[in-house]
């Protein structure tokens, strides 16, 4: 699952880095007009960034809150991890998160953990 939020991020961290690579010469030249308009875009390209990233934690807290609700929880053993095809056929509805991810990182998780609505 690809992150719509993650992928405009990079793009316009991207399109900031340039904004910032061009602004050195300009500075150097003493070219204040052409300067002024860069800082303009820069601070502009800055404040979607920050935008974004607020998207992006609310999105993946309201997703925390859903697992944190879920009735049952428990780390799943190596075996377990082994064979997450067969777990998850026997298990309905069962999610389970790495904590190395984006939201195992979030729930302070240092475990792989299912979470699911009843006892597995």
């Amino acid at each position: 699952m690809k992150e719509p939020e993650k992928a405009e991020i990079k793009r316009l961290s991207d399109q900031l880095d340039a904004v910032n690579h061009k602004s050195q010469p300009l500075l150097v030249a003493g070219d204040m007009e052409k300067l002024g308009e860069l800082q303009k875009e820069k601070q502009k390209l800055e404040e979607e960034i920050a935008r974004l990233r607020n998207v992006r934690v609310k999105k993946l807290s309201s997703e925390a809150q859903k697992l944190q609700k879920l009735t049952f929880s428990r780390a799943i053993t190596k075996k377990e991890q082994a064979n997450l095809g067969a777990l998850k056929k026997s298990v309905r509805g069962i999610v389970i998160v790495h904590p190395m991810t984006a939201l195992g990182r979030e729930m302070g998780l240092t475990e792989v953990t299912g979470f699911a609505k009843s006892a597995f």
